[in-house]
């Protein structure tokens, strides 16, 4: 059997790339005399020339070609491994990557991505908010936080935070000349504020009560594509909002909002951290998921859920 050292085959990829024994050498931080060497010894071990080399040119031979091309996704992978592997050490550093949707990051993400920052100030985190569902592995993302139901099967995912509840909210001057909902279908009555998905459809807004499950096509003059302008809009007395009661909880408790129709809006699976299975986890995504775990409360994470594209904290 033939073999050639690692320094070796990275120097004939440098050469090709480079076409240039001396620029090949600084490169991989070597002498030029050495480098020429060491292709002298691989090609006399090979029995083929993998270079034509001229006083002015390098190029390689038809032998060369096969055997760089071969040679080259070979050597990619190993430099893979062995940056896979220093990412097992003990301390966590490096860039972390994590994509989510912007409710996600303001109602669960945030808080303990800055706990990652005190904890592992050696850790670079990047955070990306943006409604649309994204591969993670082919966008270069580490990790994702979702709703439960929008995670790919073939991920590990991990309870990111307790369970959300939706709620339908007005403002007092809104519900001043109104009577406030009962039921569900009392809501067709209303002026309600429409969201508009990624997706460009428009949400049904979803609600259950003791299993009985209804989507209601709600009317309304204004449509919005964002929790934020949703809720102000709500504040002002534009009408009727469906959004997670956890970005109503101040409005409400002070009294800017109404709540209606809290028996139809039950506790579902909340927000999943989740990673491909088939990667070695990383030291920084381990320590990030230790302060998941330790941020989400004991037994949630078994309710109902709902349409994962339609949630506005997804």
């Amino acid at each position: 059997m033939i073999r050639a050292s690692l320094l070796e085959l990275e120097a004939v990829v440098a050469i090709a790339s480079q076409k240039s024994f001396r620029a090949a050498a600084r490169q991989l931080d070597i002498s030029p005399s050495a480098l020429s060497h060491a292709i002298s010894a691989l090609e006399q071990r090979l029995g083929v020339r993998l270079f034509h080399r001229t006083t002015r040119s390098v190029s390689l031979s038809a032998a060369g070609e096969h055997f760089v091309r071969r040679l080259q996704p070979a050597l990619r992978e190993v430099s893979s491994t062995l940056d896979e592997v220093h990412e097992l050490r003990d301390t966590p550093s490096g860039t972390l990557r994590i994509n989510t949707s912007k409710g996600a990051a303001q109602i669960e993400v945030l808080p303990m991505i800055l706990e990652m920052r005190r904890r592992h100030p050696d850790v670079l985190v990047e955070l990306v908010t943006e409604d649309r569902l994204v591969d993670i592995v082919a966008e270069g993302f580490d990790a994702g936080v979702r709703l439960a139901e929008a995670v790919p099967q073939d991920m590990v995912a991990i309870p990111c935070g307790a369970d959300l509840s939706m709620a339908v909210v007005g403002a007092p001057s809104y519900f001043a000349s109104r009577p406030k909902p009962t039921k569900p279908k009392d809501l067709l009555d209303h002026e309600c504020i429409r969201r508009r998905m990624a997706s460009g459809q428009v949400y049904r807004w979803e609600l259950e009560k003791r299993g009985r499950e209804v989507a209601i096509d709600i009317r309304g003059a204004l449509t919005l594509d964002n929790d934020d302008l949703i809720l102000q809009a709500a504040l002002d007395g534009a009408g009727l909002a469906f959004v997670s009661d956890r970005a109503t909880a101040a409005d409400v408790e002070a009294g800017r909002l109404v709540r209606v129709l809290a028996d139809w809006t039950p506790p579902f699976p909340g927000l999943r951290l989740f990673h491909p299975s088939h990667r070695l986890v990383r030291a920084a995504l381990r320590a990030f998921i230790a302060i998941v775990q330790e941020s989400t409360p004991r037994g949630h994470g078994h309710g109902k859920a709902g349409n994962p594209n339609e949630r506005s904290a997804s």
